[in-house]
């Protein structure tokens, strides 16, 4: 048995995050001692683990949830599971192909600010005009 500071040290999920999943549903509500202290077991430092990994993927707590639903059937096939995985991967991917164009648009603007004042600085007059063109449309 564990608890929830020994799960949080072996997981590195901080304690009101553990808190946080147990509410969500994510984790069993914990059994508690005597003293009334919650104490986990192997099974929810393995499924803490799991979902650890999962944020840290980036998956969303319904995803996770569902993904978790999924391993509950070991039996059943995987294109739930890949069908979630290529569906947040499609997401990472338009993040990515939005921050790239958000990078070459900021090289752009500091790449010609060569001013000396706030007066004539293209980084200024780049967003100026940026926003005046979005009022536009």
């Amino acid at each position: 048995m564990y608890s929830i500071g020994d799960l949080s040290r072996r997981t590195g999920v901080k304690v009101p995050t553990i808190r946080y999943y147990e509410q969500m549903g994510l984790i069993a509500a914990a059994h508690r001692s005597e003293g009334n202290q919650r104490r986990y077991e192997k099974a929810d430092l393995e499924r803490l683990a799991f979902i650890r990994h999962a944020r840290d993927l980036g998956f969303d707590i319904q995803a996770i949830r569902d993904l978790i639903t999924l391993s509950r059937h070991p039996e059943m096939p995987c294109a739930g599971a890949d069908r979630i995985a290529g569906e947040h991967l499609a997401a990472v991917r338009e993040k990515i192909a939005k921050l790239k164009k958000l990078e070459h648009e900021l090289e752009r603007i500091v790449s010609h600010c060569g001013g000396h004042s706030v007066e004539d600085c293209y980084v200024i007059r780049a967003l100026s005009d940026h926003a005046m063109c979005e009022a536009e449309h």
